[in-house]
């Protein structure tokens, strides 16, 4: 199988805050270097102190953590998602794609984002693509930019594919974590009559607001802030999704009920399998109910009420 290599290279002292973001974009690991105990290490380890001339020249104060995305898979997610959430945490970063740099990326990763047919009724569009055929199902274009969320990736499409069985005509949508806002827009589309979308990073809530406007929707229909979690949101909702990082679920468990009207339901996604059965107790203590879990390629979505 052949695989997209990313590299993300940051400081030697953030790099446990920077693996542990970028382990979140694919279910089976990765790879770090960091040279900066390499002698304490190699004695530690082998017990030997004669080193590599090659080692000994690598950079001590930069580790470079390598992730890599399996065929068929777009890239893009993983390097928006990791963009969003390093530049979140103030981490300075660089990131590199199969040997280019992430400017030239921004353009070249287009190639792995085609028109796709989600669930039943959606029909994601790329906004530079002109010559589709979506059939009766409803188009939600998209113009990603650096904003997690193009609809390709196993965590947006579960996300996707629930929300396609779930969402009513009349229905108020809650999107925490909105990154790109496809999932508030594509509510919108299938019936949603209200979104409102909260994002960490203030890029994403900029790319979500121009999503909504190519897709027509603008406020006070659809709405998409800047803010931590909740901290913005004021009102209850028919449908609370999630579609983050296990960690960031779990601890979101103990509000969203605050956030949700009788008989709501919340959807959570982006959770490593290894972690789901964690983030079930977690919802279970916060008292909702798990009613669906759905798998694929090592991610669950879980549905609650």
């Amino acid at each position: 199988m052949n695989y997209t290599e990313v590299k993300i290279f940051v400081p030697t002292s953030d790099t446990e805050r920077a693996s542990g973001i970028a382990v979140m974009t694919v279910p089976y690991g990765i790879y770090i270097e960091d040279y900066s105990d390499l002698e304490q290490g190699a004695w530690e380890i082998a017990h030997i102190d004669l080193i590599d001339e090659d080692l000994l020249e690598k950079n001590r104060e930069e580790s470079i953590i390598h992730v890599y995305i399996e065929e068929g898979n777009n890239p893009a997610e993983a390097v928006s998602f990791i963009s969003e959430r390093l530049s979140a945490e103030g981490i300075s970063f660089e990131i590199e794609t199969d040997g280019c740099s992430e400017d030239d990326w921004a353009d070249k990763w287009k190639a792995f984002f085609k028109p796709t047919a989600v669930g039943d009724r959606l029909f994601v569009r790329p906004i530079w693509i002109d010559d589709y055929d979506s059939g009766d199902r409803v188009v939600l274009n998209i113009e990603p930019g650096a904003a997690f969320g193009t609809g390709t990736h196993e965590t947006t499409r579960l996300c996707l594919e629930t929300l396609d069985k779930i969402i009513k005509a009349g229905d108020t949508v809650l999107d925490i974590g909105c990154g790109s806002g496809i999932l508030a827009i594509a509510s919108m589309l299938l019936g949603a009559t209200e979104g409102f979308g909260v994002d960490i990073d203030p890029l994403a809530v900029k790319t979500a607001v121009e999503n909504g406007k190519m897709n027509n929707l603008t406020e006070p229909q659809l709405q998409f802030v800047c803010g931590d979690l909740a901290d913005k949101v004021t009102k209850k909702y028919d449908v609370v999704v999630a579609n983050i990082v296990a960690d960031i679920i779990i601890l979101f468990s103990t509000q969203v009920r605050a956030f949700m009207k009788q008989c709501a339901k919340f959807v959570a996604s982006g959770i490593i399998d290894s972690r789901a059965d964690e983030v079930v107790l977690a919802l279970q203590n916060a008292g909702l109910l798990v009613k669906e879990r759905i798998e694929e390629n090592g991610w669950v979505c879980l549905v609650c009420e």
